[in-house]
């Protein structure tokens, strides 16, 4: 009994910080205007202390990630003009895998196990197929921008899904987003606002990454159903 009080208040006390930090003016500081008008003094801060500033970057995406704050696309934006491209997009997923799973695994801790311990039964089939194809319905939806980063987090807490697996789907699934958004953020001279990064062809690659990811799923479903 001790334990679920401890548990409790641990989760309440993790509940009002991503609160406050949501309805705080924090995420307001995220805006493509802000960072246009202050890019030249980002640029002073990372002359002066490289290593500090990267710490720093990579520590604050993990916070936004892990606390689900809006200002994600912004610090990539942020880090494509920064450090370029590649180095970019290499910090965004060092700090967006750390927040990620900073949130998978505070979703199975609070809310996991509970859910399935109580549902066992239940979630016997969505279990099995989770341990066979798991991993593809992951990346496929780290592919896919239409799935909300921080809602893949907690979804995958709440199923058997094994950490590692969470680990690397997570590093590879981003990548190509990053990558995207890394390169605006180096040519940010000449976008007016976010909504010019992505393009019908550039949605369409992601949609197919997603739809490569499943099709073996598919496939073998099909097959299946031919075969009943």
């Amino acid at each position: 009994m001790k334990k679920k009080y401890i548990k409790l208040i641990i989760f309440v006390i993790v509940i009002a910080i991503i609160i406050m930090l949501r309805f705080s003016k924090i995420s307001s500081y995220f805006t493509f205007e802000n960072l246009t008008r202050n890019k030249m003094l980002l640029q002073q801060y990372l002359d002066k202390n490289y290593l500090l500033f990267v710490i720093i970057y990579i520590i604050s995406y993990f916070i936004i990630t892990g606390t689900s704050i809006p200002g994600a696309t912004i610090m990539t934006l942020a880090g494509g003009f920064l450090f370029g491209t590649v180095l970019a997009a290499v910090y965004v997923n060092i700090g967006a895998t750390l927040g990620a799973t900073s949130a998978f695994l505070l979703s199975r801790y609070f809310m996991g196990n509970w859910i399935q311990n109580k549902y066992k039964e239940r979630l016997k089939n969505f279990n099995k197929e989770v341990e066979l194809n798991g991993y593809r319905y992951l990346l496929a939806m780290r592919f896919i921008p239409a799935f909300p980063f921080w809602m893949v987090n907690l979804f995958a807490g709440i199923t058997k899904i094994h950490l590692k697996t969470f680990i690397w789907t997570t590093l590879l699934g981003i990548i190509p987003g990053s990558l995207v958004y890394s390169y605006a953020g180096s040519r940010i001279n000449y976008i007016e606002s976010t909504k010019d990064i992505f393009s019908k062809e550039i949605l369409f690659a992601f949609l197919l990454l997603g739809l490569f990811s499943v099709m073996p799923i598919i496939i073998k479903k099909i097959r299946k159903l031919k075969s009943v």
